[in-house]
């Protein structure tokens, strides 16, 4: 299916204050983000361009483009998978993308947090214990960091190299990239707010990306985040695969996220001739160029291959009716599969509000052993299943077969309660990285400081109740 510039505006998503705020804070923005246009839909083949009549008719690649651009393919999947897999997009831009100095490597202070090479052990701690960190701090107003200079790596497993693996992120940052752009070349980026609105733009366009909101960058495509305040929140990348929607079974034609609410930049551009700086992560390094225009010069492009953002606040959940607690995987928004059936690099799987009805059911999520590994953030509110103690920004980590479940105050509630129908405040998400690799903790992320070392007592006062009469 192709869409020609199908568009929706911000206010289709319920947030009708947004146009305010953005009035409010644009004076501290490099670009204007009002009444953003979007392109509906999930994995469409999309055709979009800021110019009319900038789009080639009938071919790729002409002798001559319109407006004396130059066509640029951005190739997501290799030439050859089958065509129901294949992801590519034509960009009809201003100057190509290789139009720069040489990339040198990176100051490595600056993203010495950044590690991506899981097959070594140096600068990483393995651990089987259930681990819970505090939320991690902003850096100091004296000390300037934009998203990219905010990213640490947290844990994950292989290797960039091999493309086999993930790696999990958090981000902590207080000014803007301004004449800096970004890209991996490494995996798909899967960012996931906590606080503070991300003003994103990328080679296919602008989108604003706030908490309860997700947005996906895939690997190589370039983008810079401006931010009005002190903004948090995480990111997965995966380094084999893309995301996708997963399948619903006997669930049916409809539910869970759905293809319609996915929002795709619609084109834009800007003319700038001064000096840029592009970050290009490559075998999990950082290397930078300069360049004397801006990288966001893509005045039309069409295809299939682009970021996109999706609000968790149009998530559609499934649950028991009847009786029993059912698994999480009811609840994934997107999945990128491995190449085992049924078994995925990374599931993103959140806890949004919703009924719980079951009858006679202790409703919290199970006690547990499983052969995946469960990375865990709170974005808003609290979580069910483990009530104080993991409050918004705080996140956790239960690997490969450890145990894990409710703690001991939410079990002695929640065996006890009278059950009535009960609804989940529209306040509360959390959201559940979760992956068949076996994850190690980096060494910066497992400190003291940053771990929280009494997470074990929640489930220290759970006691033997049998009754052998």
């Amino acid at each position: 299916m192709c869409i020609r510039d199908r568009v929706s505006t911000q206010s289709t998503w319920g947030h009708l204050f947004e146009v305010n705020i953005l009035m409010e804070k644009a004076s501290s923005l490099k670009r204007s983000y009002e009444n953003l246009a979007y392109l509906e839909g999930f994995g469409n083949h999309f055709a979009t361009e800021a110019k009319k009549g900038a789009l080639p008719v009938g071919q790729n690649s002409p002798q001559k483009c319109p407006y004396d651009l130059y066509a640029e393919q951005v190739s997501g999947t290799a030439f050859t998978v089958p065509r129901v897999s294949n992801q590519r997009t034509w960009l009809y831009r201003i100057q190509p993308a290789v139009k720069h100095l040489p990339f040198s490597k990176s100051a490595e202070a600056t993203y010495r947090y950044v590690k991506n090479d899981y097959m070594k052990k140096d600068g990483l701690n393995i651990t089987p214990n259930q681990t819970r960190w505090h939320a991690f701090p902003f850096p100091p107003k004296e000390q300037p960091t934009n998203f990219v200079e905010g990213l640490v790596s947290v844990c994950g497993a292989g290797d960039p190299t091999i493309r086999t693996g993930i790696s999990i992120y958090i981000y902590a940052c207080n000014t803007s990239m301004n004449n800096t752009a970004f890209c991996s070349a490494d995996g798909d980026f899967l960012i996931v707010p906590q606080t503070g609105t991300l003003y994103i733009v990328t080679e296919m366009g602008k989108m604003t990306v706030a908490p309860k909101e997700i947005a996906v960058i895939q690997r190589g495509i370039r983008f810079s985040v401006e931010i009005t305040e002190d903004s948090r929140g995480w990111v997965a990348e995966v380094f084999k695969g893309h995301l996708r929607l997963p399948d619903l079974g006997p669930i049916g034609a409809n539910g869970l996220a759905n293809p319609r609410d996915f929002e795709t930049p619609a084109a834009y551009f800007e003319e700038d001739s001064t000096e840029w700086k592009v970050i290009h992560k490559y075998q999990g390094e950082m290397f930078e160029c300069t360049q004397d225009h801006s990288p966001f010069d893509v005045v039309a492009w069409h295809g299939n291959y682009a970021p996109y953002r999706y609000s968790l606040d149009r998530f559609c959940p499934m649950n028991a009716v009847r009786y029993d607690h059912p698994d999480p995987s009811i609840f994934t928004v997107l999945t990128c599969p491995s190449d085992e059936p049924g078994v995925a690099v990374l599931d993103f799987v959140i806890f949004p509000p919703r009924w719980m009805v079951a009858e006679n059911t202790f409703r919290p999520p199970y006690y547990h052993r499983n052969c995946m590994s469960e990375y865990m953030g709170n974005i808003a509110g609290s979580y069910d299943g483990k009530g104080k103690g993991f409050e918004p920004g705080k996140s956790s980590l239960h690997s490969y077969m450890t145990p894990h479940g409710p703690s001991a105050v939410v079990f002695e509630k929640a065996s006890t309660v009278e059950l009535q129908p009960e609804r989940y405040s529209n306040d509360d998400l959390s959201f559940m990285f979760e992956t068949s690799f076996m994850l190690r903790g980096t060494t910066w992320a497992l400190d003291d400081q940053h771990v929280d070392k009494d997470y074990y007592h929640c489930w220290s006062k759970l006691r033997p109740l049998f009754k052998n009469e």
